[in-house]
């Protein structure tokens, strides 16, 4: 393996412990009790959406996108173009 192999090899699995960093830290994936069936798997991709989402809002801290949509719903609301009363 060349030295860009490998470097691109441990930059690709530092991105996904980054990911998975969030997921727990964020929204304490690793204290989620579901444990049935699909549910864990759903809730990852539910958490990945979220992720993926705040990072295409231009957001850079997913902590604080998720403090404010927890906090104004009603942003979330509007950004998936749902009426928000």
């Amino acid at each position: 393996m060349s030295p860009p192999q490998l470097a691109a090899l441990i930059r690709g699995h530092w991105s996904i412990e980054a990911l998975h960093h969030i997921r727990d830290v964020t929204y304490r994936e690793d204290a989620c009790r579901a444990r049935i069936g699909a549910v864990p798997r759903v809730l990852a991709s539910l958490r990945n959406l979220a992720i993926g989402l705040a990072r295409l809002l231009g957001w850079t801290n997913i902590a604080s996108a998720t403090d404010h949509y927890r906090s104004h719903p009603a942003d979330g609301l509007q950004l998936l173009g749902v009426p928000s009363g």
